[in-house]
């Protein structure tokens, strides 16, 4: 049995600032938004985003919460344009509204795909060097 552990992750959380900064994401709460870096999970995933339902949320009487989950194994190895990449594709999971949903890879004739990811990068480092 393979034993899954989590913690926070600040250097994760700090890229998603950098990237929040740029203002591509603007709907996205930084605040209910956490980085959490596993070791051990079998997915082959670089990163994985969960949101908290509005089953729970009604039954808590709290807000939405995002989590993005960076999988050590396979996420840590990689660059930091890749890095920035794959938290940009999980950030395009998180709806307009914020309401604790998840956008699917494709809906309503929109796709989370690598030209969509690639497209935000640069936007987003064309804002870190407007600085």
């Amino acid at each position: 049995m393979v034993h899954v552990e989590s913690e926070k992750a600040p250097d994760v959380q700090e890229r998603i600032a950098k990237i929040l900064a740029s203002g591509e994401f603007p709907h996205v709460n930084a605040y209910r938004l956490i980085c959490m870096r596993s070791t051990g999970a079998g997915a082959r995933a670089y990163a994985r985003i969960w949101s908290l339902p509005s089953i729970w949320q009604n039954a808590l009487g709290i807000d939405p919460f995002y989590v993005i989950e960076v999988l050590s194994q396979h996420f840590d190895k990689l660059d930091q344009e890749k890095k920035d990449k794959v938290l940009i594709h999980e950030l395009l999971h998180i709806p307009k509204k914020f309401s604790g949903g998840l956008v699917p890879h494709t809906c309503f004739g929109k796709k989370i795909d690598e030209r969509k990811v690639r497209e935000i990068y640069e936007r987003v480092l064309k804002s870190r060097n407007e600085y």
